[in-house]
């Protein structure tokens, strides 16, 4: 009886030597993809084809009008290390196409040696228009993020597009002392580019924010470019509103660039929203102004 149980034990600790245990540090990850089209229609624009898949939705407030809106959702709720979020959005020949987001994004923080990835593509055809208007994008202390955005458009194309940027939540006394944050805007007319900038920021992003010549201490921040015909006459207005803590220029004939920095997300809506309004004729998506 003895022999019989030493011969189990054995075989037990054996069996525990050769297989292998389960692996407790994966962490589930989301990963989302949203792909459509828009056409013209009489008197208006309409969808023409929609794929999406996994943590990340496209949803419509209305399914036909002269300016044809999408409001991408993270279902996940935020993102962070190894998560994926990818967009491609066509609007056609004389299409007019408005993008924004349900609510701010949230970069959390992240697994070290991890990086979340948000990869958004944008083309735009003749004669066709697109608000590229998502909501603020807030980093959190120990958030890894590599983000992108491209625009392939004709010459006669027109785009509105804006990037805001939080460095923290201030009232919530968050200071990034770890991060690391990678953004490339990339606009490209007739395959040539017409706009390229690039931010890197890794380590202590407070530290680097409070420089000078950097962001003199400011924890928000809007890139913003506007390409259409009437970008010249509209110039001299944007600049009016952009205060001492921005600054608006013409890098061509028909691009107006603007820079905007604030001490916090508030402040900065509060300039931002206006300029806005008037780029977008006061059709700025109403998710905005909740």
């Amino acid at each position: 009886m003895a022999g019989s149980v030493e011969t189990k034990r054995v075989v037990i600790e054996n069996l525990v030597k050769t297989t292998p245990a389960k692996s407790t540090s994966a962490t589930p990850r989301a990963h989302g993809a949203v792909r459509f089209t828009v056409k013209t229609r009489e008197n208006g624009t309409a969808l023409k084809t929609l794929r999406q898949s996994g943590s990340f939705r496209a949803l419509f407030p209305q399914a036909f009008g002269p300016d044809f809106q999408t409001v991408l959702i993270n279902t996940a709720g935020g993102v962070t290390g190894g998560d994926t979020f990818n967009t491609k959005a066509t609007a056609q020949s004389g299409s007019k196409l408005t993008i924004t987001t349900q609510a701010a994004e949230r970069a959390y923080r992240a697994i070290p040696g991890e990086t979340g990835r948000i990869c958004n593509h944008v083309v735009i055809e003749p004669g066709a228009r697109v608000n590229w208007l998502p909501q603020e994008t807030i980093l959190f202390q120990g958030s890894a993020i590599q983000r992108s955005l491209k625009v392939e458009m004709t010459d006669d194309a027109s785009l509105l597009m804006v990037e805001p940027l939080v460095f923290g939540r201030k009232m919530m006394g968050e200071v990034l002392t770890d991060a690391s944050f990678t953004d490339r805007i990339e606009i490209l007319r007739q395959d040539k580019i017409a706009y390229l900038d690039t931010i890197r920021l890794r380590g202590n992003i407070a530290e680097q924010m409070a420089r000078p010549h950097v962001a003199a201490g400011a924890s928000a921040m809007a890139s913003l470019v506007y390409i259409a015909k009437d970008a010249d006459a509209r110039f001299a207005a944007v600049r009016s509103m952009v205060g001492d803590t921005g600054g608006a220029s013409m890098i061509g004939d028909d691009i107006l660039n603007l820079r905007l920095l604030a001490s916090d997300s508030y402040l900065l809506r509060k300039t931002l929203i206006p300029i806005l309004n008037l780029l977008t004729t006061t059709t700025l998506p109403r998710c905005w102004m909740i």
